[in-house]
């Protein structure tokens, strides 16, 4: 069975290919420093090293990019220590441990940052809430800063003892929001061909590939079709993979854009993305996640099996179920013990 086979990221070797991929807890402190309830909370999925990796949810790479009032922080180096604290919780139960790094973009608001939310252009993503203020489209000054934003961040995660980053570019935030036509309408070289709306990207990923050494895993949660009218399609969800492979990502996730992480009327079918996955993981040389509905082991083995991922994420499943990862692996392994007894 594929599951239980290990994978290389970067130099980190993965003991087999189920992952819990990033989810917001709220578990945070006010300040967003990170607090025993939130510790407590990945060891409990991490528990007995069941998982190949564990991926901890967004942490805001600046205070005008936090999302939510208790989002982590990895804005600042007085958030190292804390964060130290996230990454042995989940080390210390046997199991890898990536830091997944966010702005919010337009999806925040002036009452939780004191400022009025930034973004390429001055529109709302569509599943936005009705009233939800515009956004004030960033100038030249502001795209320059994110790249470093992003790659600070990512030099706090090594810091802290996180043993990969991931850079968030779906579900509707900031890098997601210059990526898709349905929010992006500049006119400059960050906006019009895909090439150029997928440029600040390109940009974040270069800039952390360059602050870490070359064996650290960086990986990139891609919304890369919206499918929606008028945005990305699959086809440039393909090609934006093989930018970004390009600009440094060892490894590629694949979600949703700006129909950020589900699919209407797919809800009981494993692997919401997988007719982007499958296509990107042909056009790339890095391995690729898939994650959206899968709900067992032996769906992520399905998956894995027919090629549309090289390792299966499990969100909601392993929220509702700490114990998910000991359960579905031993599902597994009686399964694959059944089936090389009954071949004999």
């Amino acid at each position: 069975m594929i599951f239980g086979q290990p994978l290389a990221v970067g130099d980190l070797v993965l003991k087999n290919r189920l992952v819990m991929v990033p989810i917001a807890t709220g578990r945070a402190d006010e300040r967003g420093h990170v607090t025993q309830r939130l510790c407590e909370h990945y060891a409990a999925r991490a528990r007995r090293g069941y998982l190949g990796l564990v991926e901890c949810g967004h942490h805001f790479v600046c205070d005008e990019g936090r999302a939510t009032s208790r989002q982590a922080s990895i804005a600042h180096d007085d958030d190292i220590e804390s964060l130290k604290l996230e990454a042995a919780a989940v080390h210390a139960e046997g199991t890898p441990v990536f830091v997944q790094l966010s702005h919010a973009g337009s999806a925040t608001t002036k009452a939780l940052t004191g400022t009025l939310p930034l973004a390429p252009s001055a529109v709302t993503c569509p599943g936005a809430k009705v009233g939800h203020p515009l956004p004030r489209p960033m100038d030249a000054e502001d795209i320059a800063r994110v790249p470093s934003l992003f790659s600070a961040a990512a030099r706090r995660a090594r810091m802290a003892g996180f043993d990969g980053v991931e850079i968030h570019a779906a579900h509707g935030y900031l890098l997601d929001q210059f990526l898709s036509p349905l929010t992006n309408h500049r006119r400059d070289s960050y906006g019009g061909p895909l090439e150029n709306r997928a440029r600040l990207l390109v940009e974040v990923v270069s800039a952390v590939r360059a602050e870490l050494p070359s064996g650290y895993p960086v990986s990139v949660r891609l919304g890369g079709c919206d499918y929606l009218s008028g945005g990305n399609t699959i086809a440039d969800a393909v090609a934006l993979a093989r930018l970004v492979e390009a600009a440094g990502a060892g490894l590629i996730s694949v979600s949703g854009g700006m129909c950020y992480y589900g699919r209407p009327g797919l809800e009981d079918t494993p692997g919401w993305f997988a007719d982007s996955s499958t296509p990107i993981r042909s056009a790339v040389d890095v391995p690729v996640l898939l994650a959206g509905g899968i709900k067992t082991g032996a769906a992520a083995e399905e998956l894995l099996e027919r090629g549309a991922c090289d390792l299966a994420g499990i969100g909601r499943a392993i929220l509702n179920r700490p114990a998910w990862g000991k359960r579905e692996t031993t599902k597994l392994g009686a399964a694959r013990n059944h089936g090389a007894t009954s071949t004999k």
